[in-house]
């Protein structure tokens, strides 16, 4: 294990400040120094960036984010357990690191960030990943606020994230709007051993930058289609749809596309289609 900086070990760190994982938390910590200069360098150039966190735990991500040269890591953590730990590092990264004790679900970084890019890197807790995730790609308005994501996920969630309809065991709601949205892509996967304690799953950096012009598609609308559509999956579109409109076959035949067709079958821009054909019927 590289030595990144003159900070303790993070065994030792975790040891001395009592920091045993909690489940309830989703909580996995990275001991392997390597490992976190891999996903920070994954993010891209830091040294002009402002970094938002989630999850740092006791902090071996955040010390490679800053090693790396990011200008200002943001960390968001609702341990409150993990604090000593973070003020030791933002003592040794004078002016650097900023450290908030808030639930990053409900905490809105926006206000706290001044110019230059905003990297958004954390190895995200399992049991909220999905959610804030979905957050950040559903804001009005866009471009983002941010300009890359590199989160960590368990590695069937990653599949979801960079599906598309030639891969319709994975292709769902996730897919489409990470495909509709952002440029996503898997770069590796970390193994269970590389955690303390270790999950019974294999995990996956995934790297999603923003499309400058997306498709033009109501979010809403987006959503209530995917979600009729997918909540029936193995049904046909016209069968599926009736969940939304009395009249699947219109807005089917405005997008058009087949009424026969399967949800799992319809490509991101189909789906954009469809939701703007939902918007107009409604209209």
């Amino acid at each position: 294990m590289s030595q990144i900086d003159n900070l303790p070990p993070l065994r030792e760190v975790v040891r001395t400040h009592g920091l045993m994982a909690k489940k309830s938390l989703g909580q996995n910590f990275l001991f392997d120094l390597n490992l976190t200069s891999r996903i920070a360098r994954s993010a891209g150039p830091l040294e002009d960036a402002t970094v938002i966190e989630v999850g740092p735990g006791p902090g071996g991500l955040t010390r490679a984010i800053l090693a790396a040269g990011a200008r200002k890591v943001i960390a968001i953590e609702r341990d409150s357990r993990c604090l000593p730990a973070l003020a030791e590092i933002a003592e040794y990264y004078p002016g650097r690191l900023e450290v908030i004790e808030a639930d990053a679900l409900e905490f809105d970084p926006r206000p706290m960030v001044r110019d230059g890019p905003v990297r958004i890197i954390s190895n995200l807790p399992y049991n909220v990943g999905t959610a804030l995730l979905t957050g950040w790609l559903t804001g009005e308005d866009w471009p983002p606020w941010w300009s890359s994501l590199t989160l960590m996920f368990q590695r069937e969630v990653a599949e979801r994230i960079v599906a598309t309809e030639d891969d319709p065991k994975d292709y769902g709601r996730l897919g489409v709007l990470c495909g509709w949205r952002t440029d996503a892509r898997i770069l590796f996967d970390v193994p269970p051993s590389a955690f303390v304690p270790p999950p019974k799953i294999t995990s996956s950096i995934v790297h999603l930058t923003p499309k400058a012009s997306p498709l033009p598609c109501r979010i809403g609308a987006l959503e209530t289609v995917t979600r009729a559509a997918f909540g029936q999956r193995r049904k046909m579109l016209r069968q599926s749809l009736k969940a939304i409109t009395p009249d699947p076959a219109a807005i089917l035949a405005a997008a058009g596309l087949d009424e026969t067709i399967r949800a799992e079958n319809v490509p991101v821009e189909g789906y954009v289609a469809l939701a703007n054909a939902f918007d107009t019927v409604r209209r």
